[in-house]
């Protein structure tokens, strides 16, 4: 079995959602007493949360590539991190690595290929729908077509993943707006949602709606037991 490398608490609420998943994964391949084999270091997301909305990214990267370095040091022989927006600096945590990053946007684009989905719907952080690391990488890479939905629906998505889901909170009004911004992009012709704040899963599930949802926590997590039980 490997060992797995799990760079969380961006924020904690998540990465309690990846380590379970990765442990019922193994445990259902596996049988018996069988968990997995995992290295985690946990950061502090209050700097990291200002320094993302400062635009310090490369001072992200910096904090960021010390604690990988951690969970490289603690055996890991591949890196999650457990969070979509954070993929930003993704090359740059891995060229201080000699182990490989797990990309959440490829693990995520190879399930919707599987599905048939061409166009999808994307929420996330504003970063993570606004800005190219994401979205690009989905386009350019594996010829998805993504829509995100509008700036005034960006901002709700947005202001709900930090003030709201990453403190724990789920507020009734709150699903109700991605509800019906879900349909919205569903509307503009999106086949599926993505997920893609690893938080929006705790507010929204696939009983909740019609419109084929795409949990990136999930997936990331399925793709960490691949590798584990990997040959």
């Amino acid at each position: 079995m490997k060992t797995i490398g799990l760079l969380g608490g961006m924020s904690w609420e998540s990465t309690v959602g990846y380590y379970r998943a990765i442990n019922e994964g193994v445990k259902a391949r596996l049988g018996g007493l069988h968990s997995a084999q995992i290295a985690m270091y946990s950061v502090d997301f209050d700097p990291i949360e200002k320094l993302q909305h400062a635009g310090d990214w490369d001072a992200t990267a910096t904090l960021l590539s010390q604690s990988a370095m951690q969970v490289q040091n603690a055996g890991a022989d591949a890196l999650l991190i457990c969070t979509n927006t954070m993929h930003k600096v993704a090359p740059k945590i891995e060229a201080a690595l000699n182990i490989p990053i797990l990309h959440i946007a490829d693990a995520t684009a190879n399930v919707l290929l599987k599905q048939g989905v061409t166009r999808v719907g994307l929420l996330g952080t504003a970063f993570t729908m606004e800005q190219d690391f994401y979205k690009g990488r989905l386009a350019d890479q594996f010829g998805l077509d993504v829509v995100v939905p509008n700036e005034a629906d960006r901002a709700i998505v947005h202001r709900v993943i930090y003030q709201e889901l990453c403190l724990g909170k789920t507020d009734a009004a709150s699903k109700r707006e991605y509800l019906r911004i879900i349909d919205a992009l569903a509307a503009d012709g999106a086949e599926a949602v993505i997920l893609g704040c690893t938080e929006i899963g705790l507010l929204v599930q696939q009983p909740d709606t019609v419109v084929p949802l795409v949990d990136t926590t999930a997936i990331h997590a399925q793709a960490a037991v691949d590798f584990i039980l990997s040959e």
